[in-house]
């Protein structure tokens, strides 16, 4: 099971989210066969939204975050919801390229240019949407970007993936420190200088480190309070329901167009729905369907 620890300053001037997700990621990787660079991209976005989704105000609320890249990529989708579960997909999930000079997977590569978008269903009419232009396509800074010009509240966040040589997780986790109203300067000045501790975030995991070992290097020097460590996971929630719903919201018409395309080709009369986010496929005959809009 993943985890996040939250944890605030003493003097309130900033909180902390440090979240452990080689499980989520694993989980990610066994649904849609990532490439190497795939797992890294897909697996930084799943970390960091499910850090964001413990950050909306009641249960019920919901997130999606997506990267919607030029490059072999694709666009890289995230959801999240209260309580820090996930589910993603990716939309090559083989986009690969070479190692860097630096030996390190060339996520930017895959992502290209593009923008990040993030969508907030907290129970309005109308969902809070957020939109930038990506800054790196490495994820983390993007998503620093979007805090700081669409929320304006200036945060750190450091993210890693780190892959084993059977393209398994190894090591997955991320950091979020996130400035409160009136920080005080000298907290913010202690937060700036240990942003250098939390490079490579996930080869620390991968030392054994825990997620309070973590915290300590992002709070070096600054007096806090733990809140809670929670259980975190990948979840899909789709089910034979809610396609039947997709279904028709098709509308009785497009479905009969399906059927006469599908009958003319000689082919059977049925409809398969797969799930993005879990590839499980859903199959109704054409006398279910047609039951459906009775």
């Amino acid at each position: 099971m993943s985890t996040i620890l939250r944890a605030m300053t003493r003097d309130g001037s900033a909180r902390a989210y440090v979240i452990n997700s080689k499980d989520i990621v694993n989980e990610a990787i066994s649904y849609h066969k990532t490439s190497p660079t795939a797992t890294a991209l897909l697996g930084r976005l799943l970390t960091a939204t499910s850090v964001m989704g413990t950050m909306l105000p009641e249960d019920g609320c919901t997130l999606t975050v997506a990267i919607r890249g030029n490059g072999l990529a694709g666009t890289t989708l995230a959801v999240g919801d209260y309580y820090g579960d996930v589910k993603g997909y990716i939309a090559n999930p083989q986009a690969d390229l070479p190692l860097k000079p630096s030996g390190k997977l060339d996520v930017s590569g895959i992502v290209g240019g593009g923008i990040l978008s993030v969508s907030k269903d907290v129970g309005d009419d109308v969902p809070f949407n957020g939109n930038i232009e990506l800054v790196s396509g490495e994820v983390a800074e993007d998503i620093a970007q979007y805090y700081a010009v669409s929320e304006q509240t200036p945060t750190l966040i450091a993210l890693g993936v780190l892959v084993d040589t059977d393209y398994t997780c190894r090591a997955a986790g991320g950091v979020f420190v996130q400035l409160l109203p009136f920080a005080d300067e000298e907290i913010i000045s202690k937060l700036e200088e240990n942003a250098k501790l939390l490079n490579n975030i996930s080869t620390q995991f991968d030392k054994g480190l825990s997620n309070e070992d973590i915290l300590k290097l992002a709070l070096n020097g600054i007096e806090y309070d733990l809140f809670d460590e929670i259980d975190v996971k990948y979840s899909c929630n789709c089910s034979r329901a809610r396609t039947a719903r997709a279904i028709l919201s098709l509308g009785k018409n497009e479905v009969l167009d399906i059927f006469k395309e599908q009958r003319e080709k000689g082919e059977d009369e049925k409809l398969v729905l797969g799930c993005h986010f879990c590839n499980k496929s859903y199959e109704f005959t054409k006398d279910e369907t047609l039951k459906l809009f009775e």
